[in-house]
């Protein structure tokens, strides 16, 4: 009888993990493809955070089974050394399309720049997390996404290398 009763016992655990377990899902499930709605358990809803601008429109896009093709002039191929200031956005296995920005207009918080510092010297990719003006004209302050601080220097464009339209991993 005891066995019996352990067999009960188990598949009653059973079935209440399971039951409970369908009862959660479909409750807290949605599609993440889909913006949770309005009022929708508030304390899951993310923060809103800087995205880079739309530099090339869907029409410039052309993808075929053989190839993609961006329909722009000036675009160069750019790769990243291992710093982990830009983690996990991208690594040093990661390649980057940028184009050169013409003007101060084309560089806006939330792109991801490609700037020479002055500073170092070095060729640094952060993110702008803001653009003003001063005495000497428009400049961008910027940012690692994984670093604490913003870079120490105000950005111009004459040291822009170029501004990222697209990441390949």
């Amino acid at each position: 009888m005891s066995k019996i009763r352990t067999l009960v016992l188990i598949f009653a655990v059973f079935s209440i993990g399971w039951l409970l377990n369908s009862v959660v899902t479909g409750f807290f499930y949605y599609d993440a493809e889909k913006p949770l709605p309005v009022g929708f358990v508030p304390f899951m809803k993310s923060p809103e955070r800087l995205s880079p601008s739309d530099h090339i429109s869907e029409e410039q896009i052309h993808v075929y089974s053989d190839r993609v093709v961006i329909d722009t002039e000036g675009v160069k191929w750019a790769r990243f050394t291992d710093t982990n200031s830009m983690d996990p956005f991208f690594d040093e296995t990661a390649n980057s399309l940028e184009l050169k920005p013409d003007s101060e207009e084309d560089v806006n918080p939330g792109d991801v720049i490609s700037y020479r510092s002055g500073i170092t010297g070095d060729l640094v990719v952060h993110r702008v997390v803001s653009k003003g003006v001063d005495e000497y004209g428009t400049f961008f302050i910027v940012k690692g996404d994984n670093n604490n601080i913003q870079d120490p220097e105000k950005v111009r464009l004459h040291q822009i290398h170029g501004v990222m339209i697209g990441i390949i991993y």
